[in-house]
């Protein structure tokens, strides 16, 4: 299926300046937004704690519940509804061996204080500090490896040149969807992290397509008129990009609308990523490949 007319010539290499001034920048208000708000909301998985999900019976505001587990020493948890207004999401930063029934002694003191709205446990779950700061450190070395065989595979299927673009425009995806993370205060946990790898995969499978368009076109024509063959590979693959993105796009925005408040958060992710993804597969990856051959030439020269 042809959506672009063979032949059609858009200028994707000409306005590569503009792309990567707006990436680098966006990419520097990610690091300092990072240190401003002093890095992402971290959750259970991570930062360690409690969090306990309850059901009342009737619909209950935030308030209420924060009134009744002052009692307990746990006003300041954090707490919202989780998909309605009668269940509750409550976490907390406490973490001792005693608190292993504070799902319990939540429930009952919740009780107490709601006679006519008595809520019921659905989910408990507790990590340790220890254990949490294993968990962070390994999602992010995770993210760290994946993108080492990103580079060790491109760069044996093509060249190294490749690899490195591959990898600046992987980079990109991962630091432009953190900020989206850190823009709106989303939690970054465990399934975030399975987000990020997802979009890393994406993102690389729509890198390659290009790639290999680019690497088939400089067989027939060499490296004359590199800008001109970059430019028509893109083009060349358009179609083909406008299809795969766009038609998980529309399931991504389906389950982020109508999914639920479990995978909210993950269509959330998928969402930022694949329209990033996207981007820099055409903006950044393959203007990567001329600044690449830019430099090379200057070396030479000089």
């Amino acid at each position: 299926m042809e959506l672009i007319k063979p032949g059609t010539n858009i200028d994707f290499i000409g306005k590569r300046h503009i792309c990567i001034t707006l990436s680098v920048l966006a990419i520097l208000a990610t690091v300092v937004l990072f240190f401003v708000k002093s890095g992402f909301n971290y959750g259970i998985d991570f930062a360690g704690g409690t969090l306990v999900q309850l059901k009342f019976q009737k619909e209950i505001s935030i308030e209420s519940v924060r009134d009744g587990l002052h009692k307990m020493n746990m006003g300041d948890s954090d707490i919202q509804h989780f998909g309605s207004r009668k269940d509750v999401l409550i976490r907390t930063g406490k973490w001792t061996e005693d608190l292993k029934d504070v799902g319990e002694s939540m429930n009952k003191k919740l009780k107490e204080e709601f006679p006519d709205n008595a809520p019921e446990v659905e989910r408990v779950e507790m990590v340790g500090p220890k254990v949490g700061s294993d968990l962070r450190e390994k999602a992010f070395l995770s993210l760290f490896y994946s993108m080492v065989g990103i580079l060790i595979y491109v760069a044996f299927r093509f060249e190294l040149k490749f690899g490195v673009a591959a990898i600046l425009a992987t980079l990109h995806d991962v630091l432009i969807m953190a900020a989206a993370f850190l823009i709106t205060g989303k939690e970054f946990n465990l399934t975030i992290v399975a987000a990020f790898l997802t979009i890393i995969g994406y993102s690389l499978n729509d890198t390659v397509v290009v790639f290999d368009r680019i690497r088939e076109n400089l067989r027939k024509a060499g490296k004359k008129d590199l800008l001109r063959i970059i430019n028509d590979s893109v083009n060349q693959t358009l179609s083909r990009t406008i299809l795969t993105s766009g038609l998980t796009l529309l399931v991504v925005v389906a389950l982020f609308f109508f999914g639920g408040e479990v995978i909210h958060d993950f269509a959330y992710a998928l969402l930022v990523g694949i329209i990033v993804g996207t981007y820099s597969s055409i903006y950044i990856a393959s203007p990567c490949l001329v600044i690449w051959e830019n430099l090379a030439a200057r070396k030479k020269q000089g």
